[in-house]
C-alpha cells in the first residue's frame, strides 16, 4: 500500500460502477498513484486498478527453498560429524532425510510468507492513515489520488464527473511535534 499521508483528494462513491469509472478515468489521464477503499473486496476495482501480482509469492519460493537445503544440509552435516555405519547403509542416505526437507520448506515457506506479507503491507503502521472514512467499512467505496503538482484540479474534475457523492482534499500530515 503507499503512503497515505500524502496531500491528494478522496473521492467518495455509493456506487461500484462510479468508483471503476473514475479509476479508469485517472488512469487514462497517467495519475500514478491510487488507492481504493471497498466495503468488501471486488475483482473489479482489482481489474480497473491493474496491479502488478503480488511479490508475496517470492518469499514464499525463496523460503521454501531455503527450507529443503537446510532440510538436507542439516542432517548430512550432522551425519558426516557423527558417521554412524548402521547395517552397512551408507552414511549420507537421502530417503532419511527427505522428510526432514520437506518439513522444513513448509515451515521456511509458510514463515517467510507472513514476513513479506508483513513487509509488503508496511504493518506494523506507526502513523494512522488520515483518508479512511468509516463509511468506507459500511457501504460506499473511496478512491484516494495523489495528483503532481500542477494537475490537482484535474484529478478533482475526473472525481467529480465519474458520479463522486463526494469529494474532499486531504492536506498532507504534519508529523506531531513540528509545524
Amino acid at each position: 500500500m503507499r503512503d497515505l499521508s500524502k496531500a491528494g483528494y478522496l473521492g467518495i462513491f455509493s456506487e461500484l460502477d462510479a468508483t471503476v469509472a473514475a479509476i479508469e478515468g485517472l488512469r487514462k489521464a497517467k495519475f500514478k498513484e491510487l488507492v481504493t477503499f471497498s466495503p468488501l473486496p471486488r475483482h473489479e476495482l482489482e481489474d480497473a486498478l491493474d496491479e502488478p501480482q503480488s511479490p508475496v509469492r517470492m518469499f514464499t519460493l525463496v523460503g521454501g527453498l531455503t527450507g529443503t537445503a537446510t532440510g538436507f544440509a542439516l542432517p548430512i552435516w550432522t551425519s558426516l560429524d557423527w558417521p554412524l555405519m548402521t547395517g552397512g547403509k551408507p552414511i549420507i542416505s537421502t530417503p532419511a532425510f527427505v522428510v526432514i526437507a520437506f518439513e522444513l520448506t513448509i515451515l521456511f515457506g509458510a514463515l517467510s510468507t507472513v514476513v513479506g506479507l508483513l513487509i509488503n503491507a508496511r504493518l506494523p503502521r506507526t502513523r494512522p492513515t488520515i483518508v479512511y472514512d468509516p463509511s468506507f467499512s459500511a457501504d460506499r467505496f473511496g478512491v484516494f489520488v495523489v495528483p503532481p503538482a500542477g494537475r490537482e484540479a484535474e484529478a478533482k474534475r475526473i472525481l467529480e464527473e465519474s458520479g463522486a457523492v463526494e469529494v474532499r482534499e486531504q492536506a498532507e500530515e504534519v508529523p506531531s511535534g513540528k509545524a
